[in-house]
């Protein structure tokens, strides 16, 4: 099995050669580039599995290239990742919005680094079990899209159909970071108007219905499924 290929998109030339040093290492193949407009070129001759863009970079920045990525149909299943300073607080929320999968913060701890990149890859062979219309099981629950069910110890939830929705939406992304302004666009629409504390009722009678591990909340950004 050939092993994945990476594309880091960094401005700082220590930083790229550190991240590419790192992940060679341990084996994947690696691909960099040194601005944003270099990137999205790079990720289209080379189709990467992930790319890893820093946020703050010349000529376009870090959410921009994702932005203009994330628009073309051929990278709908390409893993995003972010390298964000600790307290960037916005721009990990703008990350996550225009399609991130994830944000690693600096400084970088090299272990650390690679464990969370091996984390995402993992995700994305989760994520190929989740088709549409498919059915997956994780943990005691099995959730069919196309029957618009939850089972659990193989006896089924009542879900309302938004609380359905936003399940749907969390699982179909184990781990990936959504936040609630992702949340809200893809389950409410952009153009309805309901109340702030919507999703946390919503993500309060899933953890009653379906059980408390599930479901994690991340504080001052949103929510994640994990198992």
């Amino acid at each position: 099995m050939e092993a994945e290929k990476i594309l880091i998109v960094d401005d700082e030339p220590d930083i790229l050669e550190f991240l590419q040093y790192n992940l060679e290492k341990e084996g994947f193949r690696v691909v960099t580039a040194s601005d944003g407009e270099e990137g999205i070129k790079v990720a289209e001759r080379e189709k990467p599995d992930l790319i890893i863009l820093d946020i703050m970079m010349p000529k376009i920045d870090g959410v921009e290239v994702c932005r203009q990525i994330r628009a073309k149909p051929a990278f709908d299943h390409t893993l995003i990742a972010f390298l964000t300073a600790r307290e960037e607080d916005y721009s990990q929320i703008a990350a996550l919005d225009v399609g991130g999968d994830d944000y690693i913060t600096k400084p970088i701890r090299p272990r650390v680094f690679v464990s969370r990149i091996k984390a995402l890859l993992r995700r994305a062979d989760k994520q190929s079990e989740f088709k549409d219309g498919g059915v997956i099981t994780v943990g005691d629950l099995t959730i069919d899209k196309e029957r618009v069910s939850v089972l659990r110890n193989n006896q089924e939830i009542e879900l309302a159909k938004k609380e359905f929705e936003l399940l749907y939406l969390l699982v179909s992304k184990p781990g990936k970071v959504f936040s609630r302004e992702e949340i809200f666009n893809k389950i409410w629409g952009s153009d309805v108007i309901v109340g702030n504390r919507t999703i946390d009722v919503h993500i309060r009678k899933l953890r009653e219905k379906i059980g408390e591990n599930y479901i994690k909340t991340i504080k001052g950004i949103g929510y994640k499924f994990e198992f």
